[in-house]
């Protein structure tokens, strides 16, 4: 086994990757992933204005992507969107069903229409979406779906409910399409990603006025055995895997990039 071969297993050259809500974000780093191994990059948002600053932002790191309007809880929005980066760009390669959304509300506190609202999102959109692509792969004899999952599709916490449903469906929902059209040379996986450092989480790790750390970063710095939160780069490379030939015999696995969060029964009190 040679350099070449290796660097040919993880190649992205030319392939149309799909990545939902990738204007910012863990989306974003994601699809700059994929476009450092060779792929084009396609991505969606449900406004022209967050489309614009996507487009604008993967410039500024040197990629053309291709940008499109679109909300993936809409069949028939989705469904013309996919048509037209079919005839526009190209057949879909990748899917990464990256757009979610998380409303932390207690349960007993939530509207069923809330509840809803999240399952419709971060459930209902993947299925709308993979549906969407798989009859295209399927008659170009290969396709990888990637669904972004979450470490609540194994553990709850307070305030999720919704987002710990959805992510747990999410789940099930990647093994059943590896299940349905892995015969079809079709992989289907999920990554997991744990605490992460975005602007969205900004305000959970600012300094006190004390100068000690925000409690919710205490919390996560001391279950985590990496001992820091996660970086949006850190999902890349494990999305440009599952992407690539390189795991054309992985299906249905949900790979958590967690620090070690899930394998720690945490620290013993002092």
């Amino acid at each position: 086994m040679n350099k070449d071969y290796l660097a040919n297993q993880f190649s992205l050259d030319g392939k149309v990757a799909l990545v939902t809500g990738a204007s910012y974000g863990i989306g974003f780093a994601i699809a700059k992933g994929l476009a450092a191994a060779g792929a084009i990059i396609v991505f969606n948002d449900i406004k022209q204005e967050l489309v614009d600053k996507g487009i604008a932002a993967y410039k500024e790191e040197g990629i053309k992507a291709h940008g499109y309007v679109c909300d993936v809880t809409s069949e028939e929005g989705v469904n013309a969107m996919v048509a037209q980066i079919e005839k526009e760009v190209g057949v879909i390669d990748i899917l990464v069903n990256n757009a979610g959304i998380i409303k932390r509300i207690p349960m007993c506190d939530m509207t069923a229409e809330q509840f809803r609202q999240v399952i419709d999102v971060d459930l209902n959109a993947p299925f709308i979406v993979a549906k969407a692509v798989i009859p295209s792969m399927i008659k170009k004899g290969h396709g990888k779906i990637i669904n972004i999952c979450s470490m609540m599709s194994e553990l709850g916490r307070e305030t999720v409910s919704a987002y710990a449903a959805a992510k747990g469906g999410l789940k099930m929902l990647t093994k059943n399409i590896a299940s349905e059209y892995g015969e079809f040379n079709i992989q289907c996986n999920g990554i997991g990603p744990g605490y992460i450092a975005t602007p969205q989480t900004a305000p959970l790790r600012e300094t006190q006025p004390d100068g000690s750390r925000h409690p919710f970063d205490q919390f996560i710095i001391a279950k985590t055995p990496a001992g820091r939160w996660g970086e949006a780069e850190d999902l890349a490379g494990p999305a440009v895997f599952l992407s690539s030939d390189a795991s054309n015999f992985v299906n249905g696995h949900i790979l958590y990039v967690d620090g070690g969060i899930l394998a720690y029964i945490g620290k013993q009190p002092q």
